[in-house]
């Protein structure tokens, strides 16, 4: 064998998966650890990002939106979106160079929301008092037991406002749209992948191995990706990984009603 080849078999195109909601069962410090790898993996030519996501907390996604930012400084990133691209995992493919999506795919929804639950009438009916002592006017701001000020209520109008405007920021900066066009599109409204082609949200169709093929061609390593995953929990390992998914999908399920509040993508 020469060496030549020896060197073409030792280059690798890294398959990194997004399924799930950001926050949820996309987690960011995993998420970090794996782009982080194949970033410093001299092996590692390209990464592929397979892409199937709702979105999720804000915080969440703009972390790893940074991450694929500093990998695609330095490697080639593709994001492929083979289901549902909205919100915040359309946030992450912003940071590859190149997005494609299934023909199917959902793409789009730029925005931000954020909802609570307001307990107060609740809590009177059942004869619940909440006492509370703190340290500023806003600590107990977006509080599930009483209403929000008209003061606070435009505090967090203003927060979503800085949240909503680094997402245009990023979508403008990434698909070369000025930030009046991104804002003309960031009703919250999804598009089926075509249209999103068309308004200059993806660059083309195809699937994940379209993807990996565009991942070859940038950086000469072979169209045979290596996937990289977050290490098995001892919940996996012991019950294995259908009953993982269903843990982690009640799990994802509670905490999305526990914690309606947060900022979400």
């Amino acid at each position: 064998m020469s060496i030549a080849l020896m060197n073409k078999m030792q280059k690798r195109i890294a398959v990194i998966e997004i399924f799930g909601a950001i926050g949820g069962a996309v987690k960011s410090p995993e998420m970090d650890r794996l782009l982080n790898t194949a970033r410093d993996d001299h092996r590692i030519k390209a990464v592929v990002l397979d892409v199937d996501s709702p979105g999720g907390g804000s915080s969440a996604s703009d972390y790893i939106y940074r991450s694929v930012k500093r990998l695609a400084e330095r490697k080639p990133v593709i994001a492929a979106i083979r289901g549902t691209g909205a919100s915040g995992s359309y946030m992450i493919a912003c940071g590859a160079q190149r997005i494609v999506a299934s023909p199917g795919a959902i793409i789009g929804s730029i925005g931000v929301i954020s909802v609570r639950p307001v307990l107060e009438d609740l809590l009177e009916r059942a004869g619940i008092k909440v006492n509370v002592n703190k340290t500023g006017a806003y600590k107990d701001m977006g509080a599930l037991w009483r209403e929000a000020t008209p003061e606070e209520q435009e505090k967090m109008q203003s927060l979503i406002d800085d949240i909503f405007g680094d997402f245009v920021t990023i979508v403008s900066e990434a698909r070369g749209l000025e930030e009046s066009a991104v804002r003309d599109l960031a009703t919250g409204e999804v598009y089926l992948a075509e249209r999103a082609r068309e308004l200059g949200l993806v660059d083309e169709l195809g699937d994940l191995y379209r993807a990996i093929d565009i991942a070859a061609e940038l950086s000469g390593a072979p169209p045979v990706p290596v996937y990289l995953r977050p290490k098995r929990t001892l919940r996996q390992m012991l019950f294995g990984s259908a009953a993982e998914s269903l843990v982690q999908a009640v799990a994802d399920q509670v905490e999305q009603r526990i914690f309606q509040s947060r900022f979400r993508l």
